[in-house]
């Protein structure tokens, strides 16, 4: 084996009637999954039904926190204070944990959603904000997210850290995520999508938006499903990198093979 990777997808992003990916599907495909917290996408009813389908498939269950933006889906900016960060993922988390302690299920990591992420790489407020609340809910978790403001600030406090990798966007050279409103942002091409993951995976580099090449050490994979379609992306992505040579496991195991290198 090259090496063992997390493959995880953001899942629960349902609210009430409405619904929203192929989480029945995705999860098969899956080792870990960030789950939606309630402000962005979700609801209690449809975080357990989440939480108990991963622990039938013995899927890791992450918390996915994001602003508390349902009409924009967590993706629009929001000013806040870093205590206002703090105690708006603090909020979400003890959501999740409620739930997912009644299926005797432990939380894996946190992996800020949307716009909180985007922001947590480049703002070293939002970064703080996230951190604080790991810290104070558990420091023991990881936190998932990019190079930038949140990994250092993370690692600088103690707290665990591990990269994703989007093998469907577009990367800035300092390793934050091009805007989507920028023309490129998010790359559609499955060839080229399945061929950027097996290239971040096994050689450790990305080509970033300007055409340089930037060094990307990852943890785990980000795969998406947001329609039928992307699913089959995805399962081409776990193909492509199991023909590589690439291992699966949870987060948790990955980072402890990490760690004994």
């Amino acid at each position: 084996m090259t090496r063992t990777i997390d493959l995880v997808a953001d899942v629960g992003e349902a609210f009430g009637a409405y619904s929203l990916g192929d989480d029945v599907h995705l999860l098969d495909l899956l080792t870990s999954a960030n789950v939606a917290c309630g402000f962005h996408a979700g609801d209690p009813q449809i975080m357990t039904k989440t939480v108990a389908a991963c622990r039938t498939r013995g899927v890791a269950v992450g918390a996915h926190p994001g602003f508390n933006d349902l009409r924009g889906f967590g993706r629009r900016a929001i000013a806040m204070s870093t205590d206002e960060v703090r105690t708006d993922v603090l909020y979400q988390l003890g959501a999740l944990q409620g739930i997912a302690q009644a299926q005797a299920v432990e939380l894996s990591h946190v992996t800020p959603h949307g716009s909180l992420g985007n922001l947590s790489v480049t703002d070293e407020g939002y970064a703080r904000g996230v951190a604080e609340a790991v810290a104070a809910f558990d420091p023991n978790l990881p936190i998932v997210t990019q190079e930038g403001q949140l990994s250092k600030l993370a690692r600088s406090e103690g707290l665990r850290v591990a990269i994703t990798a989007m093998a469907d966007r577009s990367y800035n050279p300092d390793g934050s995520l091009v805007s989507r409103k920028i023309k490129g942002a998010v790359i559609h091409d499955e060839d080229v999508v399945v061929e950027r993951a097996v290239r971040m995976v096994t050689d450790g580099t990305v080509v970033a938006h300007d055409g340089s090449l930037m060094e990307i050490d990852v943890d785990t994979v980000l795969l998406h499903g947001d329609n039928a379609e992307a699913v089959e992306a995805a399962g081409r992505i776990r193909d492509a990198l199991s023909a590589a040579g690439v291992g699966f496991a949870s987060l948790a195991t990955v980072l402890s093979e990490k760690n004994s290198v």
